[in-house]
């Protein structure tokens, strides 16, 4: 049994499975969920083939009881939580007058209700974490467009804006329980989620899924004295 585990959500391809490679190989056994099973499926074989301790369970992240049957499949599995990584989001655009209401709600619960559900399924095993070590750390993924909201992307702005608010209010809730809160704010990624702007800014000039992985393994080094708020990854060049 790994002395250490971490759950991530989104965690079958992109961004998620750059996190989840880059804990694995930090020596954590993992539960990652994704909305898709087949697509899990074969990242969890995946990861198995290379050694690596893996549970897997498919799940929306709108679905309440979807989340808790995550935590409670970890729980049993590993006994102890030491990172959460949620990473899961959906960015769907839209001009002010043209809003849907199912894709507005849809963008809140899987981008902030969510978080803030998974927070509260997982909060003993953090503290629990927290008190054995001091460095229990949840990674909620933002954007940059948290930081510059976009029009046409401005549900999916202010969603990413609110993760970020709401990572500085756990940091003031939950640092003296040895829990760590890191809003992750990165421009434009090489995933899938960025096609439809690669007619305009290629993938060759995006950050990559492993650039956000290595900003975990840097905060899993940070000593318990040092609370990172946020990352911003940025292209050269641009600016918020």
């Amino acid at each position: 049994m790994p002395n250490r585990a971490a759950i991530v959500t989104g965690a079958s391809r992109g961004i998620g499975l750059a996190i989840a490679e880059a804990l694995a190989e930090e020596g954590f056994g993992l539960t990652i969920t994704a909305r898709k099973p087949d697509t899990l499926e074969q990242t969890a074989h995946s990861l198995r083939e290379r050694g690596y301790e893996v549970e897997h369970i498919a799940a929306n992240m709108n679905d309440e009881k979807a989340i808790q049957e995550v935590v409670r499949l970890h729980r049993e599995r590993f006994g102890r939580l030491d990172v959460l990584v949620n990473n899961a989001g959906v960015g769907i655009g839209a001009a002010a007058a043209e809003h849907q209401t199912k894709y507005v709600d849809l963008q809140l619960d899987v981008n902030l209700r969510a978080i803030v559900l998974l927070y509260r399924e997982c909060l003993d095993l953090l503290k629990a974490a927290g008190a054995e070590h001091k460095s229990a750390l949840v990674v909620n993924l933002a954007s940059i467009a948290g930081k510059s909201p976009q029009p046409w992307l401005s549900v999916y702005s202010a969603t990413k804006a609110a993760v970020i608010a709401y990572t500085q209010a756990m940091n003031k809730e939950l640092n003296g329980d040895g829990i760590k809160s890191t809003a992750f704010c990165p421009g434009f990624v090489d995933t899938d989620m960025t096609n439809f702007v690669k007619g305009t800014v290629s993938a060759e000039e995006m950050l990559r899924p492993t650039d956000i992985a290595e900003a975990v393994r840097f905060l899993l080094r940070v000593s318990p004295a040092c609370v990172v708020p946020d990352v911003v990854f940025q292209r050269p060049g641009e600016t918020i």
